[in-house]
């Protein structure tokens, strides 16, 4: 029988024993990681698509809607912290001793609601250094720069002012000019 090119080299003495195990444990590993390299690319060949794959499409349906929920209770937090700041605001801005016999008309969503009010108070409200906010079911009377930082939070606490300048155009203004109202006037 021929005998292998190794077993001929070996004869001859060009090769010697630990070199030829040394050849052969080189070219093993070299061949192993080329399998394994062509192992790798058939398998990613065969990988369908994200698009493709129904429990990957689940998952990032999953995903999507853990992050719409999280965004949803993060507003929620936040409204609840912006109605706990309004609250904290109107608490230590709140105005005592308003009571009196005079009365302050003013409208809520379509009403008309009444406030007994002092003559003092009365002029604040009606030039807006006092406002009305809406507080507890109830009203609460703060100052115009409480409303301030109120209004930034969340305008729909406060009572809207009265605007009747603005309401009447310039024809309007010039025929009422013409009447003369009395300083002391309350309805």
């Amino acid at each position: 029988m021929a005998e292998s090119l190794f077993d001929q080299l070996k004869k001859s003495g060009l090769v010697s024993e630990q070199k030829a195990k040394q050849a052969k444990k080189a070219k093993g590993k070299a061949q192993f990681q080329q399998t394994k390299q062509s192992k790798a690319q058939k398998s990613q060949e065969a990988l369908p698509s994200a698009s493709d794959d129904p429990v990957a499409r689940a998952a990032e349906e999953k995903a999507e809607r853990a992050r719409q929920l999280n965004l949803e209770r993060q507003q929620q937090l936040a409204k609840k912290a912006m109605q706990a700041e309004v609250r904290q605001i109107i608490e230590s801005n709140r105005l005592s001793g308003y009571e009196g016999s005079v009365r302050y008309h003013f409208a809520d969503n379509g009403t008309v609601k009444t406030l007994g009010v002092n003559h003092q108070t009365h002029q604040r409200l009606g030039c807006a250094q006092v406002r009305i906010a809406r507080f507890d079911g109830g009203y609460a009377l703060i100052p115009a720069i409480a409303a301030e930082k109120i209004e930034q939070r969340d305008p729909d606490v406060l009572i809207a002012v009265p605007q009747a300048e603005a309401a009447l155009s310039k024809e309007e203004k010039d025929y009422y000019a013409q009447f003369d109202v009395p300083d002391d006037l309350m309805w």
